[in-house]
């Protein structure tokens, strides 16, 4: 298992058009992968978890993988908050 504490970067957080894109990338991975909130664990490929989690700008989350293909998920999807979803 591996995990890395991100910050959510982009001005408008994971609404809809993130939180798709999030899911998506996650989906490509046979890990299991989670978003850790505070005490909260959220399925990282949901879309209703991750919409209704309220993830807004500045929020600190982890991002958690656990499988055979951990690294290459965690790195992925810290890579697309980093980038803030190519939103300005």
């Amino acid at each position: 298992m591996v995990n890395k504490e991100v910050t959510v970067l982009n001005a408008t957080g994971l609404h809809a058009r993130p939180a798709s894109m999030f899911v998506q990338e996650a989906g490509k991975y046979k890990s299991e992968i989670n978003i850790i909130k505070g005490d909260k664990k959220i399925n990282a490929k949901s879309i209703m978890g991750i919409m209704a989690a309220g993830l807004s700008k500045g929020t600190v989350l982890t991002i958690e993988a656990d499988g055979e293909d951990e690294q290459t998920a965690l790195a992925a999807l810290v890579a697309l908050i980093e980038s803030k979803f190519g939103e300005a």
